[in-house]
């Protein structure tokens, strides 16, 4: 292989009188840092599994701050209507609401063993009505 051949690839012609061997080195190295880097650019590219794994951690992220942003909207929307029938609806019946989820949260033990009969009653008559 002559020198021309060499020039011809991208790497530095020979200087006439001689080079400075530091400075060969030097481009040497140079050379070689900028072979690691495409390689290293390379090899992320080619890696599809790291890049899929990227990808799905970046929707994934999205999608938690866009279900935070509904939820917060929910939530406020919904105080917003809870305020509107707490305004709208009498006194009277407010109270009476309130005395009813005060009696079922002290009676809660009689209240599901009622709601687990009734279950219990809808699915054998349930099962009897197939049986026919």
């Amino acid at each position: 292989m002559n020198d021309e051949a060499r020039t011809n690839i991208g790497t530095p012609a020979p200087t006439p009188g001689g080079s400075d061997s530091a400075e060969l080195r030097e481009q040497v190295e140079r050379t070689r840092d900028e072979l690691g880097k495409t390689v290293e650019a390379l090899a992320a590219k080619a890696d599809i599994k790291a890049q899929a794994k990227e990808k799905a951690a970046t929707v994934k992220d999205q999608a938690a701050e866009k279900a935070a942003l509904v939820s917060d909207q929910i939530r406020e929307k919904a105080g917003d209507a809870a305020q509107l029938m707490k305004g709208k609806t009498p006194d009277p019946l407010l109270e009476k609401a309130d005395q009813a989820a005060n009696a079922a949260r002290a009676n809660r033990t009689p209240l599901l063993l009622l709601a687990g009969a009734v279950v219990v009653l809808l699915l054998v008559r349930r099962s009897r009505g197939r049986r026919r």
